[in-house]
C-alpha cells in the first residue's frame, strides 16, 4: 500500500500560519464591515431625523394649496446623480399629502413618531416620522444606499489587509528560515557521522528545544557503536575459532590421503568425522548466538511447561548419554509454567545439557530439574563432572572462553566456549537470572540454574 510523502515542517508551519493569517484578515474585514454598517446605520438614522426636522421647520404652514416639491426646486445639475438619497413628505394629521420631494416615491403615511423600516415597491426604506401639532413630516432613505456606502467603505479595508497579509507572510517565511536553521545544522552534523565516527553531538551548540532530539540521536549512535563493536569482536572471534577446526580438518584429510592400510584409513576417518562434527557444532552455536542479538525480532511468547520441556530435551539427548554411559534423567516433581519463547528455551536447555554431557565422565549422572524457588519458576541442570571453580564462574559466560575445565575423556575441553554464553543471552532476553553453584551432596559437579520472573 503506497503512502503519501510526509510534508516538511517548514511547509506545514507556513501553511498553517498563512491559513491563520488569511482567516484573521477575513475576520477583520468582516467585523469591520459589520461595525461600519452598524455605525453608519446609526449615523443615517440621525441624518433622517435632521432632514425630517429641517423639513418640519421649513414647512410651518400646511394650509397652502400646493407646496412645490423639492425635486422641482433643485437645480438641473443634480439630475446627473439619479435618484435622491433622501426623500421627504409632509402630511396633515388626517393623512392628506401636502408635498413630497420625489413624486416617484410614495412614502407610506404613519401617524406615530419614530423610526421604521418599510418596503416601497421592490426597495427597502428606512423611514423617520415626526408628528407635530399641525401636521406630520417624514424623511426616508433607501437601504441600498446604506449598503453601497458600507461596501465601499469596507472595500477600502481590503487592500490594506492584503498588503498587511503579504508583509506578514514575507516576515513569517524569513522567520521560519532563520528559526529552523538549527535543525539544518543538526542534520548536517548527523550526516557528517559515519561508522568510523559515531561520537556524540555537542548539546551546547544547539538550542534547548533540540536537546531531546539530539540526545535521542546520541543514544542511538552510542547503541549503534556498541552493536558494531560487538559485531566486529564477534566476527574476529568467530574467524579465529573457525580457523582451528578447519586447520584440523585439513590435517585429518591429509592423514586420510596418506593412510597406507585399512586400519590407518579407518582411524583417520574417525578423526575426520569427529572434526566435522565439532566444526558443525561450532557453526550451529555461532548461528544461535547471532539470532540472540539485541536487534533480533521480539520474542514469540506463549505458555511453556518447563517439565514438558525438560522431558523432551532429555529424550533428545538420551541416546548420546547412553553411548557415554551417563545416567541422564528429568526430575519434574513440580511443573511450573512460564510465559516465554519455547524455541529459545529449547536452545538454552540444549546447550546446558550438551555442556554437561561434554564434562561428565562415564558412569556419571545428569539431572534436569524443574521446581519453584521462592515463588520463581526454576529450571536447572546438575552434573557430576569436575565442576567450575568459583574464580571462573563469571568468566565462563564470555564468548569462546573455555577455562581450565576438562572434558569427559580427561583432556582439555574441546567445547566451543559458546554454550553458557548462549544460555545467558536467552536468559537475559526473558528477564531471567542464570546462576552457577556446586552440585548438592558435597561431591564434585556443577548446577546451572535459570530462575524466571515470578508470575
Amino acid at each position: 500500500m503506497s503512502t503519501s510523502p510526509v510534508q516538511s515542517i517548514h511547509r506545514r508551519v507556513l501553511v498553517w500560519a498563512m491559513g491563520a493569517l488569511v482567516a484573521g484578515a477575513s475576520l477583520l474585514v468582516g467585523i469591520s464591515y459589520w461595525t461600519l454598517a452598524h455605525e453608519m446605520g446609526e449615523v443615517f438614522e440621525d441624518n433622517l431625523k435632521q432632514v425630517a426636522l429641517a423639513v418640519a421647520n421649513h414647512h410651518g404652514t400646511y394650509g397652502m394649496a400646493r407646496t412645490p416639491s423639492l425635486a422641482e426646486q433643485l437645480p438641473r445639475v443634480y439630475e446627473e446623480y439619479g435618484k435622491f438619497e433622501f426623500v421627504t413628505a409632509a402630511w396633515t394629521r388626517s393623512g392628506t399629502l401636502l408635498h413630497r420631494s420625489d413624486p416617484a416615491v410614495n412614502l407610506p403615511f404613519r401617524s406615530r413618531s419614530g423610526l421604521s423600516v418599510v418596503n416601497i415597491g421592490h426597495e427597502r426604506w428606512h423611514l423617520y416620522t415626526i408628528v407635530l401639532e399641525d401636521g406630520i413630516v417624514q424623511a426616508g432613505q433607501r437601504d441600498s444606499e446604506r449598503q453601497a456606502l458600507a461596501r465601499e467603505t469596507g472595500s477600502v479595508l481590503i487592500l490594506p489587509a492584503l498588503v498587511m497579509l503579504a508583509l506578514l507572510a514575507g516576515m513569517l517565511t524569513l522567520a521560519l528560515r532563520r528559526g529552523l536553521a538549527p535543525l539544518a545544522l543538526a542534520a548536517s552534523e548527523v550526516t557528517a557521522r559515519s561508522v568510523e565516527a559515531l561520537h556524540p553531538i555537542a548539546l551546547s551548540a544547539h538550542p534547548p528545544e533540540l536537546h531531546l532530539l539530539i540526545g535521542a540521536i546520541n543514544d542511538l549512535m552510542a547503541r549503534l557503536g556498541g552493536a558494531l563493536s560487538l559485531q566486529r569482536l564477534f566476527l574476529a572471534d568467530a574467524a579465529h575459532e573457525l580457523r582451528t577446526p578447519i586447520t584440523a580438518l585439513r590435517l585429518q584429510l591429509q592423514l586420510l590421503e596418506r593412510a597406507s592400510d585399512t586400519a590407518q584409513r579407518e582411524e583417520a576417518l574417525v578423526q575426520l568425522r569427529a572434526g566435522i562434527e565439532r566444526a558443525q557444532h561450532l557453526v550451529e552455536q555461532l548461528l544461535q548466538l547471532s539470532r540472540l542479538a539485541p536487534e533480533t525480532p521480539a520474542l514469540r511468547r506463549e505458555a511453556v511447561d518447563l517439565a514438558e520441556l525438560a522431558r523432551s530435551t532429555v529424550g533428545r539427548f538420551s541416546a548420546r548419554a547412553d553411548d557415554r554411559q551417563i545416567d541422564l534423567g528429568a526430575v519434574t516433581e513440580e511443573t511450573p509454567t512460564v510465559h516465554a519463547d519455547v524455541q529459545q528455551l529449547a536452545i538454552l536447555l540444549n546447550n546446558l545439557v550438551d555442556n554437561a554431557l561434554r564434562h561428565t565422565p562415564a558412569g556419571g549422572r545428569i539431572d534436569v530439574t524443574t521446581r519453584v524457588e521462592q515463588g520463581r519458576p526454576c529450571l536447572s541442570v546438575t552434573d557430576s563432572g569436575p565442576g567450575i571453580s568459583a574464580a571462573e564462574r563469571e568468566r565462563v559466560f564470555d564468548r569462546f572462553y573455555r577455562g581450565s575445565s576438562v572434558s569427559a575423556d580427561g583432556h582439555a575441553s574441546h567445547g566451543s566456549g559458546l554454550g553458557l554464553a548462549i544460555a545467558r543471552a536467552v536468559a537475559e532476553r526473558h528477564s531471567a537470572d542464570i546462576r552457577l553453584d556446586e552440585a548438592p551432596g558435597g561431591g564434585t559437579g556443577l548446577r546451572v540454574s535459570v530462575l524466571f520472573p515470578a508470575r
